[in-house]
């Protein structure tokens, strides 16, 4: 069975400030929670655009894995999708979508998902459910601290 994660996040930035911190690959790792040990494998920087392959190290539950997602849509500033090609999920489609706002610009991320060995892996859906919770809501304060927080200036030698 398919599941969705839906969230939203609203921040007073035009969305031309907004994308391009989502663009870099790096970021990703400055916004999982660093517990996961999350870790980009691919070379950097990367190119994002259609067709880009990621390659990712993580643990989830304490289990470490390789995770490789490839990037099945971009239009850029208005958004793109990621899906698993190789993974511990069934299937995962992420899609990012930026949307300006009277106020700045709407971050919608939704994530179409289903565990493995369906349907007997949905017996651990709620605790899959509620630790992908927990990890959109830390990817949504971090983005809200790097993108909303003054720059630090650098400390003279």
């Amino acid at each position: 069975m398919d599941h969705v994660l839906h969230t939203t996040l609203e921040l007073p930035l035009p969305v031309e400030d907004v994308f391009p911190f989502f663009a870099e690959a790096g970021n990703l790792q400055r916004i999982t929670p660093p517990e996961l040990g999350f870790e980009i494998l691919t070379s950097q920087p990367v190119e994002m655009r259609r067709g880009t392959l990621l390659e990712y190290r993580l643990s989830l539950f304490g289990v470490p894995f390789r995770w490789r997602t490839e990037i099945a849509a971009w239009d850029p500033p208005h958004g793109f999708i990621d899906v698993q090609l190789s993974g511990p999920y069934a299937i995962w489609e992420h899609t990012h979508a930026f949307a300006a706002t009277e106020a700045g610009t709407l971050i919608d991320d939704q994530v179409r998902y289903r565990l493995p060995l369906s349907p007997l892996g949905d017996v651990a859906y709620p605790l899959v459910r509620r630790q992908l919770a927990r990890i959109f809501a830390y990817r949504q304060q971090a983005v809200t601290a790097a993108l909303l927080s003054p720059a630090v200036p650098a400390t003279e030698a």
